[in-house]
């Protein structure tokens, strides 16, 4: 299979999931969606340490193992990807079966940060917001979804994510084959995205 690889990068509550969820629903099963998240390392330390690890530097994550899992689904195996717990800061036991399909798009905030990972795709596209409207953005996911307090989201966003974005996540900006405003939220772009999927779905079909 002729399977296409798209990279969307981008701060953390910049919109990246919701231009993914707008493809993946436009497309249904011919694309397949992989978060870089789910690659965070398995930590063998209490609670309490793990509530302060960095989880915005690219050591927190098991790339390696990414970059193994997209090429087995561009050979066409399916790959068991972890499952990743918010709320305990943990990689679980469980794995999550993805198969392969004409289209793969890899989502998170550093996955145009290792070198090879960059060059295995087709399409980089990085989402570019507001400082300020990426925090509210975040502090609101993780107090609703993720169980977190405002107070601790506001420590742990001055203390590692805002120098953590500005060090290694807004540098590779310039490496985008695309970059969209706002996210999901810009029909320009977006209408731009899913005619070059749609052609190369086409193209294999």
């Amino acid at each position: 299979m002729d399977v296409m690889l798209i990279g969307i990068a981008g701060g953390t509550g910049s919109g990246k999931t919701t231009l993914t969820e707008h493809l993946k629903q436009h497309f249904g099963e011919d694309v397949t969606v992989i978060h870089h998240d789910s690659y965070y390392k398995r930590q063998d330390i209490p609670f309490e340490q793990r509530c302060k690890t960095n989880y915005d530097h690219p050591d927190a994550f098991d790339t390696p193992m990414l970059i193994e899992h997209l090429r087995a689904l561009k050979a066409g195996q399916s790959v068991e990807v972890p499952v990743y717990s918010y709320v305990e800061h943990q990689r679980t036991d469980q794995v999550e079966v993805v198969y392969p399909s004409k289209v793969v798009i890899v989502e998170g905030i550093l996955i145009f940060q290792d070198p090879m990972l960059r060059q295995m795709l087709d399409i980089k596209i990085f989402v570019e917001t507001d400082a300020d409207v990426r925090i509210l953005r975040r502090a609101l996911r993780d107090v609703r979804d993720r169980g977190r307090t405002l107070e601790s989201v506001i420590n742990q966003y001055l203390s590692t994510v805002k120098p953590m974005h500005e060090q290694f996540v807004e540098p590779t900006r310039k490496y985008a084959d695309i970059i969209v405003l706002e996210g999901g939220h810009n029909l320009v772009a977006l209408d731009m995205i899913m005619q070059r999927i749609a052609s190369h779905i086409a193209a294999i079909e």
